[in-house]
């Protein structure tokens, strides 16, 4: 059974960083696609980026230029690097893969989502 688990969120001052993390189990991510997403209160989830098997990232334009993907293969875990971090940026971020980024843009509530890590962004 796959399972993401994602861990690395706590309270930063605007401005901030923090670096997120998604171990997977059950699931290689060395030949894979690793997406993050993120849900607001009173929002829908959303993905803010992804990174593929090779180099290739996208990253949304609320993000890009804030947020950097990378990975551990050996570890099979992702991360997110967040800088200049603002108070919009506060959600719980979720983590996901798959073959490819579109197949992982097309992640939703019928897919399994761990529990998620809160990013609160807060003076």
């Amino acid at each position: 059974q796959v399972h993401f688990v994602e861990s690395g969120g706590g309270l930063v001052q605007p401005g901030g960083s923090l670096t997120l993390s998604c171990v997977a189990s059950g699931f290689n991510l060395r030949r894979s696609a690793i997406g993050w997403f993120r849900q607001a209160p009173g929002k829908e989830r959303e993905g803010i980026s992804c990174l593929e098997d090779g180099s290739k990232s996208y990253y949304s334009d609320v993000v890009k230029g804030r947020f950097t993907m990378s990975r551990d293969n050996a570890k099979n875990t992702g991360y997110l690097q967040m800088n200049s971090l603002k108070p919009e940026d506060a959600a719980v971020y979720f983590c996901a893969a798959d073959s490819n980024c579109a197949k992982v843009s097309a992640k939703d509530s019928r897919d399994s989502w761990g529990p998620g890590t809160q990013v609160t962004v807060s003076a």
